[in-house]
């Protein structure tokens, strides 16, 4: 076995281990493709928290160090009600971000347990919320370009969004930035990118909430390998099948999901727009 490869299974920190004063680990939540997740006690909180550091093998790797303490300084700086919050970030001994403990569960676990799919009232929340995180991060002059389930908790119909890894102001972006089946076919493509970007990445999500699936699954996408980088990317030439041939929602709603989808950014709606929208079909209070 080589060194590279003992690195790679290195096990995660114990409980009890305290990485940095003032905060001890209680268990492992999760390892990533670059991260681990620790559930934590903070000291000075008196409350347990999300520590997030670098996997052992990755450590020494510096642009992965700064790109999780760009994460954390956005999240500790941005107040918004349906953005995750960062308590604080470190960067000795190592990279390291303090998060708030979410309780719910991520849409992506949610929508697998479901035997119904969720009613249109709750999809066009979900669609409200969303809107709201992205418009404030487009405000502070970032784009999300990872909108999907997996990173997005719900708490009793409560959204909060997750993850700003792959976040960067609007311009050029490399091939394939974002995940397999829900980035646009800009990011898919590479080149520049704008807010209907994310306006793509929030009617993916809503789609798969309320039709239980993507709107190109596995094996109905046409994909190329960049052989500089290895990154698959789909090649979407094909408009997304319309909402309403997979299930009855309202025509105000399946429109608004449907226009998302657009292939050409420029005929996507606008946040506010979309906002509007999707609040038609909320109960009036």
């Amino acid at each position: 076995m080589t060194a590279a490869t003992r690195t790679a299974v290195e096990p995660p920190l114990p409980a009890g281990t305290r990485p940095v004063p003032g905060y001890e680990i209680l268990g492992h939540l999760d390892r990533t493709g670059w991260l681990d997740l620790y559930d934590s006690w903070s000291e000075e909180r008196t409350c347990r928290c999300v520590i997030k550091v670098l996997r052992p093998d990755l450590r020494g790797d510096p642009g992965l160090g700064a790109r999780l303490l760009r994460e954390g300084g956005w999240l500790r700086d941005f107040t918004h009600p349906h953005l995750a919050r960062a308590y604080e970030t470190f960067a000795e001994p190592e990279p390291l971000v303090v998060m708030e403990t979410l309780t719910g569960e991520t849409l992506a676990h949610l929508l697998g347990r479901l035997r119904r799919r969720p009613g249109a009232t709750d999809v066009a929340l979900l669609g409200v919320q969303l809107c709201s995180a992205v418009h404030y991060l487009h405000g502070r002059g970032l784009l999300h370009l990872d909108l999907k389930p997996a990173n997005i908790v719900v708490d009793r119909g409560h959204v909060k969004v997750l993850d700003l890894s792959v976040a960067r102001p609007p311009g050029y972006a490399p091939r394939g930035t974002g995940t397999l089946y829900y980035r646009s076919p800009e990011q898919a493509r590479g080149g520049p990118l704008s807010a209907a970007a994310d306006v793509w990445g929030i009617g993916v999500t809503l789609y798969e909430t309320a039709c239980g699936d993507v709107p190109f699954p596995e094996g109905e996408e046409a994909e190329s390998e960049d052989s500089a980088s290895g990154v698959r990317c789909p090649l979407l030439e094909e408009a997304a099948p319309p909402v309403a041939s997979r299930r009855r929602l309202p025509r105000t709603l399946a429109g608004a999901v449907d226009a998302c989808l657009s292939l050409d950014p420029e005929n996507r709606p606008a946040l506010p727009g979309l906002a509007e929208a999707l609040g038609t079909v909320l109960p009036s209070s």
